[in-house]
């Protein structure tokens, strides 16, 4: 189900530790499409509070601009996750991620919670990193319209599987490639894991342009330096744009013609390339406008 309404940008989504106040004042100038503000995983158990506090303070001052601002609670059964929606309902969001979701139950638990502290127009994103998650994907996103945005959480996939997370992926290909499956089945963005020697430039690119081809919208980040490769990598090339226009126009003149059918450059071209060379455009012109 290819959704041509929907042109958000993704390419690069920066978890940044909300206990981390320099980080969280670094972020206003940083270049990505979206910042998640992590109270789970990237918070120290005695620093939740703080966490917590220095996020609230941080998005009521606001100067994030066009940056997308998604906060990642702590998991539903954790002793935080309350206080964390709580919170974060209040903000000037754009959407709550919630972790450690592993079925279609779960989400729906997540999502009552955050109706009943005020966030009923909240969209909500959930993380897919255990096996349980990976095999009920279908259920999770086609269950809840809610749902936005896949997220992948392949260090805890790969930990959980046994496996070794490598620039080449092949242990985590299936899991991957499943959910890219199950997103665009139900029309929804799906981000990318995170590569975690985020001083290895090359196996980040190589990971990145996996990705890309993968079918990803784009990658979530832990470190600034990957910001730039990311927009790159999940962007479109001057050929690929001139391509697009190329194909879009030799369907267009077929019509005008009344032929039943359109070949560009020795292609035939039918209503699903067309489609997709549209979303590339619209794309496009969110990224360059």
């Amino acid at each position: 189900m290819m959704n041509l309404a929907n042109t958000r940008i993704r390419r690069s989504v920066l978890y940044l530790p909300a206990a981390n106040f320099r980080a969280l004042e670094k972020a206003r100038s940083l270049n990505c499409d979206g910042i998640i503000f992590d109270l789970e995983d990237a918070v120290a158990p005695d620093a939740k509070s703080l966490g917590r506090d220095q996020l609230v303070t941080a998005l009521k001052r606001g100067g994030f601009g066009r940056r997308e601002r998604i906060a990642r609670v702590n998991a539903m059964d954790s002793e935080w996750c309350r206080a964390d929606v709580a919170a974060v309902v209040k903000l000037d969001i754009n959407a709550i991620l919630f972790p450690k979701i592993n079925s279609a139950v779960e989400l729906q638990s997540a999502i009552e919670l955050v109706d009943s502290l005020g966030g009923e127009d909240i969209p909500i994103w959930a993380m897919f990193e255990t096996p349980l998650a990976i095999l009920n994907a279908q259920t999770i996103v086609g269950q809840n319209p809610r749902l936005e945005v896949l997220v992948m959480g392949t260090a805890d996939l790969s930990a959980e599987l046994g496996v070794k997370d490598t620039p080449e992926r092949a242990a985590l290909q299936t899991a991957l490639q499943h959910c890219v499956l199950v997103a665009r089945a139900n029309g929804r963005d799906i981000l990318d894991g995170v590569h975690i020697e985020f001083k290895n430039m090359e196996t980040f690119k190589q990971v990145c342009k996996q990705g890309s081809e993968w079918g990803f919208d784009g990658k979530t980040l832990i470190h600034p330096s990957q910001i730039e490769h990311a927009n790159i990598a999940f962007a479109y090339s001057d050929l690929e744009v001139a391509e697009a226009h190329g194909l879009i126009s030799a369907w267009e003149n077929a019509r005008l013609q009344g032929k039943g059918l359109a070949v560009y450059k020795g292609s035939l071209i039918e209503t699903l390339h067309v489609q997709r060379a549209q979303r590339l455009l619209a794309r496009h012109a969110e990224i360059n406008p």
